[in-house]
């Protein structure tokens, strides 16, 4: 094919492309990146300046649905400027969300794109070749999070989905928290069966798995949830820094019962490790069962300093 008919075809694909207008700003979208249970990512790009965003397409199927994509939206924006929180670009609602009609409303989210991609990933990577992380930036990471996680619970709030797949790294190889589907009100009052099966069945829905906290899979009929169900998750997260995955993870995939094991307080450690007993101490500090045991993100970022002016003075 000559030059002229690669520049054509090259155009057509352009044209053809779909694209979003958001507050009278159009985007073209490049790729699907992500699919989740409840939105989509997609890879955007400015038409005018170029510049590569990513998209969270939100359908909603009832005005409840559409009252939370919000409340997300607004979360973040309370958070921001925060350099280990996620900010938005911009947003638009479209259509009216109304379960008894079946009618849906979509909320298109502009955020940030991070080319460096998410924790996840890059510890995917390192797996492969059983390269361990140094210790010393191991907690550096770690403590950004614990930061941004600390901005969170300031405003009352709790992430409740903190997992490697929700953490993605600046231009700069910040660690910033995303996905605020999840998050609502830190402090919980059960008041009763009803309450705590409610409870129980929104964390189902929204709380990964193999990084939620143990008072998410049996809540008590009377009890009061906190922020701590974070620091649970937390704890999951450094020792992902380290091993690569959750302590859930292997139970997980042999099939077993990841809600018994984490009820049954089991945290298996694998048998030869590059780290310190300091390290496995500040993992265990924040894997409590019972969440009164638990510290709050204050003690955890403490600790987690007081472990690096150690290995500082060490060297």
């Amino acid at each position: 094919m000559n030059t002229l008919g690669i520049s054509l075809l090259f155009k057509s694909c352009v044209c053809m492309r779909e694209s979003v207008e958001i507050s009278g700003t159009k985007y073209l979208i490049l790729e699907r990146i992500a699919v989740g249970g409840f939105s989509n990512i997609d890879l955007i790009q400015n038409s005018n300046t170029h510049r590569k965003y990513a998209l969270k397409r939100i359908t909603n199927h009832s005005k409840e649905d559409e009252k939370n994509a919000l409340e997300e939206i607004e979360i973040i924006k309370k958070l921001s400027p925060h350099p280990n929180i996620t900010k938005i670009i911009d947003f638009s609602l479209e259509g009216i969300a109304d379960d008894l009609t079946n009618q849906t409303s979509q909320i298109n989210i502009v955020l940030p794109y991070y080319k460096n991609g998410s924790l996840d990933s890059y510890l995917s990577r390192k797996a492969k070749n059983n390269d361990y992380i140094a210790e010393r930036q191991i907690l550096a990471m770690f403590l950004g999070i614990c930061e941004g996680v600390k901005a969170i619970h300031e405003i009352g709030y709790a992430h409740r989905d903190l997992k490697t797949g929700n953490v993605c790294f600046s231009d700069t190889m910040e660690p910033v928290l995303l996905d605020f589907g999840s998050a609502t009100h830190a402090r919980v009052e059960i008041n009763g069966q009803l309450d705590a099966m409610k409870l129980q069945d929104l964390a189902e829905e929204k709380c990964s798995l193999c990084y939620r906290a143990p008072e998410l899979f049996r809540v008590d009929s009377i009890a009061i949830i906190d922020e701590r169900t974070d620091i649970w998750s937390l704890g999951c997260v450094l020792y992902a820094l380290c091993f690569f995955q959750s302590p859930y993870d292997e139970i997980y995939l042999k099939g077993d019962s990841v809600p018994l094991a984490v009820l049954n307080a089991k945290i298996p450690f694998p048998e030869s490790s590059p780290y310190s007993e300091d390290m496995k101490e500040l993992i265990l500090f924040q894997l409590k069962t019972n969440p009164m045991e638990r510290p709050f993100i204050y003690g955890v970022i403490e600790k987690t300093q007081d472990l690096i002016t150690k290995l500082e003075n060490f060297v």
